[in-house]
């Protein structure tokens, strides 16, 4: 026990000072765990040599980390995923895992007579790092553009799957149909129970101790240790029954309470995991080192291939198909809880596992380069693509590269970009003045917004406009009022100042219309050519004075009304 103390304190001091390198040097934490645990582990100076520490901190993490993705696993986005999120994630899972086996069989791995080296590998490819691209896509507030919305719906499918192998690996062994049904009833059995207990029983308990944080705490730690033991009882992992404990408990009203309250226990316990799995990185021999750069280029290229085809097969266009198989291309951290199950069953070598996690660490660094830089990587890919053929959603349009034209009159209203505020302006003239969309042409290139506004009738033309070429092409040198409606938080590669300038350059006596962040890019873009700048921040402030007063005269609920019927008569193309 003593010993176990001791090598937790190191795991977590050696955690804490290589993970404060990585955050000098930008790279993700889990790579600094890796390394931390690398370093002293057996391999390393031998400052922890305990296998019975090295396998306890490991499952201790794992039980946690299980627990935790299980809480963060939304069933109602599932379901409203769409059809685009779910055959995407369902043509990339199954080709991924066929093209994975297929491939390492090729290479000489093993799949059947007792070893699946081949078929763990390859549901390891298939997974995505949840960890890294939600942390690159906030920071980059591409969550909500439709290639984060879809690439977020592709790793949720990627967990069911996950969970769908977990409940089938303890049978491989013998995987007779009969023992496949019994491994899901027995899986049935568990999600069962589970979902009954956090449905009619854990609700009205959390009521009782909701002002109670250390109890509601304790009681979210009891009940991932109690559906862990009753999956232990039903011949399954407690890893699996951790993973079920947080689902259930992600449906029930409490859900984000718990999650607020156990989030820095996680972060603790999959701290310990991480640094238990680089304990038991041996070395690499070059044997290891060739396997793990074919594992991470099999995995950027099948992603690639199964990710970007559907995608593009969907009508999605070039780049919305890009990007989220640009997101994809790493391995997942579950595909190390993978690997480890594998280990812990005897059906994979711990070369093959360590391989595996070589080339997690190799492709966590490179993706998180890639994805920073995702959109100048398309910009370069799509001229490229349609050179060999491939067609994007301005075919037809005249356009070489990013180069649209505007076939007949000029509109003389051009909305640079399309977003929630050009989203409201549309539903305004429509509901003001409709004969005025005649005047308007719209571009941008989320292929959404290009089929719905089309389908209406407006006039829209697929195209960056950070690219000044989409700008001559598309008519901006003809219009008589030229309107920039997306805040710079979310253009890429190019800010509103920088639009502005080009678009005085092509069209000097146009009204230019642009909007700002901040209230000191406002100077800076009239300085750039701008003729009326908006800044939303205003027209907030000037919605919720009004609001106090409302309440103050006692005319809340008239004041919601009106709003209820003025939402009720639009018809935005964006939520």
């Amino acid at each position: 026990m003593h010993d176990l103390i001791r090598d937790i304190t190191l795991c977590i001091l050696f955690a804490w000072a290589i993970g404060l390198a990585a955050h000098f040097f930008r790279q993700p934490l889990i790579l600094a765990y890796l390394v931390a645990g690398f370093i002293i582990g057996p391999y390393g100076i031998k400052l922890v040599k305990s296998d019975e520490s090295v396998a306890t901190i490991s499952e201790l993490g794992l039980i946690f980390m299980l627990f935790m993705i299980g809480l963060e696993i939304d069933l109602k986005k599932i379901i409203r995923a769409g059809k685009v999120i779910l055959i995407a994630a369902g043509a990339q899972l199954v080709a991924g895992c066929i093209f994975g086996a297929a491939f390492f069989m090729a290479i000489g791995l093993r799949l059947g007579g007792g070893g699946f080296d081949a078929l763990y590998l390859a549901v390891a490819c298939a997974l995505s790092s949840t960890v890294v691209i939600v942390k690159v896509l906030y920071e980059k507030r591409e969550l909500d553009t439709l290639p984060g919305r879809i690439t977020l719906g592709v790793l949720v499918i990627q967990d069911i799957f996950a969970i769908m192998f977990l409940a089938i690996q303890p049978s491989l062994d013998n995987l007779q149909i009969g023992v496949v049904l019994l491994s899901f009833l027995r899986v049935g059995a568990l999600v069962a129970i589970a979902f009954a207990l956090s449905r009619y029983v854990l609700p009205p308990l959390f009521h009782q101790i909701a002002r109670r944080p250390e109890l509601v705490l304790l009681g979210a730690l009891a009940w991932c240790f109690l559906i862990g033991e009753i999956a232990e009882r039903l011949h399954l992992s407690r890893e699996m029954g951790s993973l079920v404990a947080g689902v259930a408990l992600s449906t029930f009203p409490y859900a984000l309470d718990v999650t607020a309250k156990v989030t820095t226990l996680r972060d603790f316990f999959i701290t310990l995991f991480f640094v238990g799995v680089g304990m038991t990185i041996p070395v690499p021999d070059m044997a290891t080192i060739k396997l793990a750069l074919l594992v991470a280029v099999f995995t950027v290229v099948s992603r690639l291939v199964t990710t970007f085809v559907p995608l593009y097969l969907m009508k999605q266009g070039l780049r919305a198909s890009l990007l989220p198989a640009l997101n994809l291309a790493q391995i997942s951290e579950f595909s190390l809880v993978v690997l480890q199950t594998g280990i812990a069953a005897n059906h994979i070598t711990k070369e093959c596992s360590s391989a595996a996690s070589f080339a997690f660490v190799i492709l966590a660094v490179l993706s998180t380069f890639a994805m920073v830089q995702s959109d100048q990587i398309t910009r370069w890919a799509i001229p490229v693509l349609k050179r060999f053929g491939l067609r994007d959603l301005d075919h037809g349009q005249g356009g070489e590269g990013d180069q649209v034209e505007v076939h007949g009159q000029a509109r003389r209203i051009v909305i640079l970009g399309f977003y929630r505020a050009a989203s409201a302006l549309l539903s305004e003239i429509e509901r003001q003045n409709k004969s005025l969309l005649d005047q308007i042409s719209v571009v941008d290139f989320n292929p959404n917004v290009y089929r719905t506004l089309a389908t209406r009738g407006l006039h829209v033309v697929y195209g960056d406009i950070s690219n000044v070429d989409t700008l001559v092409h598309a008519g901006v040198g003809n219009a008589e009022i030229i309107i920039l409606s997306v805040p710079d938080s979310l253009l890429k590669g190019a800010n509103n100042e920088k639009l502005v300038r080009h678009v005085r350059s092509i069209n000097p006596t146009a009204k230019v219309i642009s909007t700002a962040d901040m209230l000191s890019d406002v100077g800076d873009i009239y300085a750039a050519g701008a003729d009326y700048v908006t800044v939303t921040r205003l027209s907030d402030a000037h919605a919720l004075y009004e609001v106090i007063e409302a309440v103050d005269q006692g005319l809340l609920q008239a004041k919601r009304a009106d709003l209820d019927t003025q939402l009720a008569e639009r018809r935005e193309v964006l939520p």
